[in-house]
């Protein structure tokens, strides 16, 4: 007999505050989802160490949407592969996919709580950029949204199938890389236009550069870019299809 639906919202709701508390309690975790992004906001927007064409806007109106990006990776794809891959080395995936709340549970509760941490990442970042003298159009919240739940999917999916596939200290070595490479050209803080040669058409058709442009379109003109949100379409269920054939639980 199946569970109350009732039960079923618990459940999954109890699953999903213990995986934001773990992210949130833990102190390297909070290092890279929290103080990161926003010493990253306040050093690129008070200094030109890094130089950036702003194009005539102003330099937090282009670093804003662009440390937001970021910050999503950071706890949807960095945190959650890692973490994921850590619990499955250690059997407890394993082990809770056998309770009551079941694999489809599990998974609905890493993915909320992902969401969870996210909403503390952007409502401080959003604060403090808000303080640093940043005007975002509002009819670009909408547009802005849509594609967090986007970047959010896309790069949720790419942890899962780092985690389930990888050995765990493989992970850790492999997220961290990938996310330096990616923040750094993947055309999440400087628009893909910037970049130099190749790297601007290879960085459009990544998650990272789609969810940057898909930011940086939102907050400065109102809408989403509909080939970023193609391109995010596109990896998540490329990603999507990876972890149903090749995730293993243990």
């Amino acid at each position: 007999m199946s569970a109350p639906a009732s039960l079923v919202v618990r459940r999954w709701r109890a699953q999903t505050a213990f995986e934001a508390r773990m992210i949130l309690r833990n102190g390297e975790q909070l290092l890279v989802t929290i103080a990161f992004p926003l010493l990253l906001l306040v050093g690129l927007t008070v200094t030109d160490v890094v130089s950036l064409d702003t194009e005539g806007a102003r330099r937090i109106d282009v670093v804003a949407p662009g440390v937001l990006a970021m910050a999503i990776m950071t706890t949807a794809f960095t945190s959650q592969a890692i973490a994921t891959a850590f619990d499955r080395r250690n059997g407890v995936l394993r082990l809770m996919a056998t309770t009551p709340l079941g694999r489809g549970g599990l998974l609905a509760g890493k993915i909320a709580g992902v969401f969870a941490v996210e909403a503390v990442q952007i409502v401080l970042l959003v604060a403090v950029a808000l303080g640093l003298g940043w005007h975002p159009t509002a009819a670009g919240i909408a547009p802005a949204l849509l594609a967090w739940v986007l970047g959010t999917s896309a790069f949720t999916a790419l942890a899962m199938l780092l985690a389930g596939t990888l050995r765990a200290e493989a992970v850790l070595a492999v997220a961290n890389l990938v996310l330096a490479v990616l923040v750094v050209g993947g055309g999440v803080i400087a628009p893909a236009h910037q970049l130099p040669g190749p790297l601007t058409q290879v960085a459009l058709l990544l998650p990272s550069g789609a969810l940057g442009e898909a930011m940086r379109g939102a907050f400065q003109h109102g809408s989403v870019p509909p080939f970023s949100v193609l391109v995010l379409l596109l990896w998540t269920a490329a990603l999507g299809w990876g972890i149903n054939r090749l995730f293993r639980w243990q």
